[in-house]
């Protein structure tokens, strides 16, 4: 839950819808404090402690803030905020005449309703900087006289605009450039970075005073949203230049009066993407080169052991092709996923299949079972434990379960320490004297080893219990994983 929803509902008692209300607001606030060039204050009402509580901040990136601590949760009575206390209880936008100097600067403040379902249930408080103010340009009354009609839209209820939240993270904001466009789609003020945008896209001569129609690659969508008072996202490339438009429609009582036009050139940053998504395709596919050649190399180990007469020669060609083999899983997962990080849980599941085919007798069946998860694990990782947990399962299954069946437990936790990796199976064991340095097989040497010079960690195997079975604990450094990965 966030802070917003808890305190709205802690303090104010507002819950489902109405959270959902004020969450839609903020999301979309931004735009008003950048045409405000103001701090914008979320207030929620206690009914009970009569006080007025901050569920919400936000700064302007087109002026410098009033408020250099977050006031998120801070309690106000009635008196401290009598513009938003008006508000609350008349339900419409109450304007302050005289400056408030209580932050130390002449602070004008304006408070607007949130309504929903026909009472207010949060007010707005637009909160501008008098001492910043000097005599306008043309950009700066464009995004004020814009500014106090979104703000009327959100006092009316049509702001923001239901079941349109844009949160992508190149959505354009108002300094990237801004026009102002007619009820008819007749440009009556284009910024510089608006211009600039437009000009690389291709459009010459002049902006302003031009119809959409006339100078836009796309302008029967935008002309057809601004017609019905829906907002619209779209994207235009033109010369191998790249922009993003966001129209927001600007309406008063449900009649359009005209309608903002963001605009963000975005050519670099599409030239960014189709570069990675073009190194991320080579990088799969050589990946998937490497999962084949592995696998070739495998093949011609079998038609070679086949063609073999001495069953030791055979059974070690054998266990090469399951090494080759779990190498080529890795490889493939990458070839099927992206980045440089694979889910090692996918692995561990083609290990365990991969040995229960190719080891497991029906006369002596084994059952094998993963509980846990290792979440992603780098490349450089997964490769080597890989191999570790194929040559643990193969031990457990040849030496285990000689004379019978069985049942083979891998688990994986993943933990603040690193990753624990544990193969318990419930055969014979070894013997009572049995030391895993000196009397380890190939397999366990090469685990050891894995473990220890590749993956800079521990390998411990030990009996269980009087009653036999064995049980190998890898403990491996393996940092935890990013928000996101794992």
């Amino acid at each position: 839950m966030s802070s917003l929803d808890a305190l709205a509902e802690r303090r104010a008692g507002l819950h489902g819808p109405e959270l959902d209300a004020l969450n839609e607001v903020v999301t979309e606030w931004q735009i008003l404090a950048d045409l405000s060039f103001s701090d914008l204050l979320l207030f929620a009402r206690d009914d009970e402690a009569d006080a007025l509580v901050v569920v919400a901040q936000i700064r302007p990136y087109t002026a410098p803030t009033i408020y250099q601590e977050d006031l998120v949760g801070n309690v106000l009575s009635p008196s401290e905020r009598p513009a938003v206390t008006r508000s609350f209880a008349e339900g419409r936008i109450i304007r302050d005449g005289d400056p408030d100097w209580s932050t130390g600067v002449p602070v004008r403040e304006e408070a607007i309703p949130v309504t929903f379902d026909g009472r207010t249930i949060a007010v707005v408080s637009r909160e501008a900087n008098l001492s910043m103010v000097r005599a306008p340009s043309q950009l700066e009354l464009t995004y004020l006289q814009a500014a106090d009609e979104l703000s009327q839209m959100l006092a009316d209820g049509e702001f923001p605009f239901p079941g349109h939240i844009s949160e992508h993270e190149l959505v354009p904001r108002v300094g990237d450039g801004l026009m102002r466009l007619d009820a008819a789609g007749t440009v009556i003020y284009a910024s510089p970075n608006a211009m600039s945008a437009y000009r690389r896209l291709g459009v010459t001569g002049a902006v302003m005073g031009r119809n959409l129609a006339d100078l836009d690659l796309d302008h029967e969508a935008l002309l057809e949203a601004l017609a019905v008072g829906e907002p619209l996202e779209s994207e235009v490339e033109s010369r191998n230049n790249v922009a993003i438009r966001r129209l927001l429609p600007l309406t008063r009582e449900h009649q359009v009066l005209g309608g903002l036009l963001l605009v963000r050139e975005v050519t670099e940053l599409r030239k960014h993407e189709r570069l990675l998504l073009y190194k991320d395709a080579t990088i799969r596919e050589i990946h998937h080169r490497v999962k084949n050649n592995l696998q070739t190399v495998a093949s011609l180990l079998r038609l070679q052991s086949r063609r073999l007469s001495s069953p030791e020669i055979r059974e070690a060609l054998s266990e090469s092709v399951r090494r080759i083999s779990s190498i080529a899983l890795v490889h493939e997962t990458l070839s099927q996923d992206s980045g440089q990080r694979v889910v090692f849980d996918k692995v561990a599941h083609r290990l365990i299949d991969m040995v229960t085919t190719g080891l497991t007798d029906p006369d002596r069946p084994v059952r094998m079972r993963l509980e846990g998860t290792a979440g992603e694990l780098p490349a450089e990782v997964a490769t080597p434990l890989a191999l570790v947990l194929s040559e643990l399962l193969q031990n457990a299954v040849e030496h285990g379960f000689a004379d019978g069946g069985g049942e083979v437990v891998v688990q994986l936790d993943r933990r603040s320490s690193g990753l624990h990796l544990s193969v318990r199976d419930d055969g014979v064991g070894g013997p009572e004297d049995w030391d895993v340095v000196a009397d380890a097989n190939l397999g366990l040497q090469i685990a050891m080893t894995l473990v220890e010079s590749e993956l800079g960690g521990t390998l411990e195997v030990e009996r269980v219990g009087p009653e036999g079975g064995t049980r190998a604990i890898a403990l491996l450094p393996v940092p935890v994983a990013a928000p996101g990965f794992g």
